[in-house]
């Protein structure tokens, strides 16, 4: 196991050869530091994201003693309070209930409204970077755009959205593998004030609704169902982290992609019609979510290995979106790839809910980029973030 290691930058700069030597030892290995059972295998990884014997909590039906776990520490509980509301960390009937709700309100009708304001800000903030003659793709571009139209949706007013990315950058330091107390303090911090401004501003749309998205959440209902406040507050959470972490980081590793392989970017500002595959290899190429995690609820069978309840599972979408048992020659970066499984945006009932609009805000960005900084080249070598499992870069100087 010494190959994968998550707090190694070499590691962490290029994990992909380990995945392969973890494909090619097994399907199922125990890594002792985080106590899970890694998957690197494109197969089971898909078939596991839909396994109900799995969960993203176990709390719907044990207590943590039952399930042979620890309580998370009381000061703590900011965060899991706000985290476990949340679709993402639900599991039937409650998750059932909530993204039903929340899908009448994040309809596929809302996002096609936004369209035009995407590609519209996409062109504004990439006419701003051309006529500076360069810039940080990270900060000019990757960042604004996913933040302003997921404020954009919820109703953030303008003013308010300098905080959020922050916010979300605190609270998301809790997904990497085994985080530190500093790193919880600080996601505490931010779920307390967040939640506090989102109370407010959920109240404020009681009193006067608009066409927003969490006036949607206020209103909608089903067979006498409500999302609670509570419910409402965790879902505007996990829209605006999960619906601008993995744009803002597929955007830089993408870009970053295309940049150290020129003649598929070459191919790629010849025909502007490989846009829509291009966003999908890009994010197999560099997966900006590098692991998701599920409770064994019922014992399980892994290749031969029993895996009992109460263990974790490691699925690990980077080493399956590599897997040669699906993509043909998964290291080279293929914008024309047609047959692209990838499981970026995951599979099952928590198949990511916001990956249309991802899709429209990847292509925008790219199309806006193609057609208005066409000799959009790098300024200097970028860092990568030390996080494993959100992967992305500190920055991407580029000129023009």
């Amino acid at each position: 196991m010494a190959a994968f290691d998550p707090w190694d930058p070499a590691f962490v700069a290029d994990p992909y050869p380990a995945y392969a030597e973890l494909r090619a030892r097994g399907r199922v290995h125990h890594y002792e530091p985080t106590g899970q059972w890694l998957v690197p295998h494109h197969a089971d990884v898909s078939a596991l994201l839909r396994d109900r014997r799995l969960g993203r909590t176990y709390l719907h039906r044990f207590t943590h003693e039952e399930f042979g776990r620890t309580p998370p520490p009381p000061e703590h509980e900011p965060f899991h309070t706000l985290n476990d509301h949340g679709m993402l960390d639900l599991e039937p009937p409650d998750h059932t209930r909530i993204r039903r709700l929340v899908a009448k309100a994040f309809t596929p009708r809302t996002v096609e409204r936004l369209v035009p304001y995407v590609r519209g800000l996409a062109g504004e903030l990439v006419s701003a970077l051309a006529e500076a003659g360069g810039g940080d793709l990270l900060t000019d571009l990757a960042e604004p755009l996913p933040v302003a139209v997921i404020a954009e949706m919820l109703g953030i007013p303008e003013a308010d959205r300098a905080a959020l990315r922050p916010w979300s950058a605190e609270i998301c330091g809790m997904y990497e593998l085994n985080p530190s107390e500093e790193t919880a303090r600080r996601a505490v911090r931010a779920s307390v004030e967040f939640s506090e401004y989102l109370r407010e501003l959920i109240a404020a749309r009681r009193e006067k609704p608009g066409e927003d998205l969490i006036s949607g959440l206020i209103a909608a209902h089903d067979a006498g169902d409500r999302l609670t406040e509570q419910e409402m507050v965790s879902t505007c959470v996990l829209l605006l982290n999960a619906g601008h972490e993995a744009t803002v980081n597929a955007t830089v590793n993408g870009w970053w992609a295309l940049l150290r392989h020129p003649g598929q970017l070459a191919a790629l500002r010849a025909d502007h019609s490989l846009v829509p595959t291009a966003v999908e290899e890009l994010l197999r190429y560099d997966t900006p979510l590098q692991l998701f995690e599920r409770w064994v609820l019922e014992d399980i069978e892994i290749g031969g290995t029993v895996i009992p309840r109460g263990a974790e599972l490691a699925l690990l979408f980077g080493s399956a979106n590599h897997d040669p048992a699906v993509f043909t020659d998964p290291g080279r970066l293929d914008l024309t790839r047609a047959d692209n499984p990838h499981i970026s945006f995951s599979a099952g009932i928590h198949y990511c809910i916001g990956a249309p609009l991802a899709r429209i805000e990847l292509a925008a960005l790219m199309t806006a980029l193609l057609e208005r900084a066409p000799a959009l080249a790098l300024a200097a070598e970028p860092e990568r973030r030390p996080n494993f499992v959100i992967r992305g870069l500190t920055g991407l100087p580029v000129s023009l």
